[in-house]
């Protein structure tokens, strides 16, 4: 049996070098790549929701939902969603779409289309509420500090149930704790979690607190099953044991990834996937992956 044919890289030199005559197949990371994109566009049934959350603003919450968020848009047939529940003021329209995109024109809140979800009876109507990046579809979060934190947990199924009837995959982008008022909705709802970390020994306190909270208070297949995402910074991962800090939470999650460092990521712009560092993208995917095998 002939071996398959390299998509890239020096392998592909070589097979189109020689008409084809040498072919050493693809490599091995070119396979796991290939597995990883199978497993995201996994076909399913349903509707599907993911929490992102964190005890700590500014470790890769945000980015983490967008990255995955496009990843999941690049690779599966059906569009997904993102929702920004973040009470304080969340940021999740500006790093998917760009500050610049939306400074003429504010975009409709999640309070907003709670005010007339009543009248929104199809996807078109939804989709007037939404953004678009790309194929990944976002709803911005309430900005105005008086009314952010107000979205109860019955608000948040209703906000759920309108989305569940359009889109397979839904990402959630909570805010920093576990314990505002719409927390309780949102982990009723999601089929699995990704807790965000940092590269310090605080940053990995806060998320083995998370994942006890959550084992204590009726979570525990949630805690158990969680992603945890540790995202690299730059100076103040340089500072700490690396290793030590994934194998403290290693025992506590059901898989863990590391986002490396990539200034495309921390400048707290506009993601782009194709300015992602590759290691980055793969990261990505990796979660992604993980996402859509806790789908049941």
């Amino acid at each position: 049996m002939a071996a398959e044919k390299p998509q890239g890289g020096f392998r592909r030199f070589l097979y189109d070098a020689t008409g084809g005559a040498i072919n050493i197949g693809p490599s091995q990371k070119e396979l796991r790549e290939r597995e990883l994109i199978e497993r995201i566009a996994r076909p399913l049934q349903g509707s599907h929701n993911t929490a992102v959350l964190s005890l700590k603003g500014g470790i890769g919450k945000t980015s983490t939902t967008v990255g995955v968020g496009m990843t999941l848009a690049h690779h599966r047939g059906d569009i997904p969603c993102a929702i920004d529940a973040n009470p304080d003021s969340g940021d999740l329209v500006e790093r998917a779409l760009g500050e610049r995109a939306i400074q003429a024109h504010q975009p409709p809140s999640i309070t907003d289309l709670l005010k007339k979800l009543d009248g929104v009876d199809s996807l078109t109507a939804l989709q007037g509420y939404l953004q678009q990046a790309g194929r990944l579809h976002v709803l911005a979060g309430e900005q105005d500090p008086a009314l952010s934190d107000s979205l109860t947990a019955e608000e948040w199924r209703r906000i759920h149930a309108e989305f569940a009837k359009y889109y397979s995959v839904i990402v959630t982008d909570c805010g920093t704790g576990v314990t505002h008022n719409a927390m309780k909705g949102i982990l009723h709802t999601a089929d699995n979690i990704v807790i965000a970390a940092g590269f310090a020994v605080s940053g990995a306190q806060r998320a083995l607190q998370t994942l006890n909270w959550l084992a204590n208070h009726g979570y525990e297949r949630l805690a158990r099953e969680s992603i945890v995402v540790i995202t690299d910074k730059e100076r103040v991962s340089d500072r700490v044991d690396k290793q030590a800090i994934q194998e403290s939470l290693r025992g506590y999650c059901g898989k863990l990834v590391v986002v490396p460092f990539d200034r495309a990521v921390v400048d707290g712009d506009r993601i782009h996937l194709d300015m992602l560092q590759e290691e980055t993208r793969r990261a990505y995917m990796d979660i992604a992956a993980a996402m859509v095998d806790g789908y049941k």
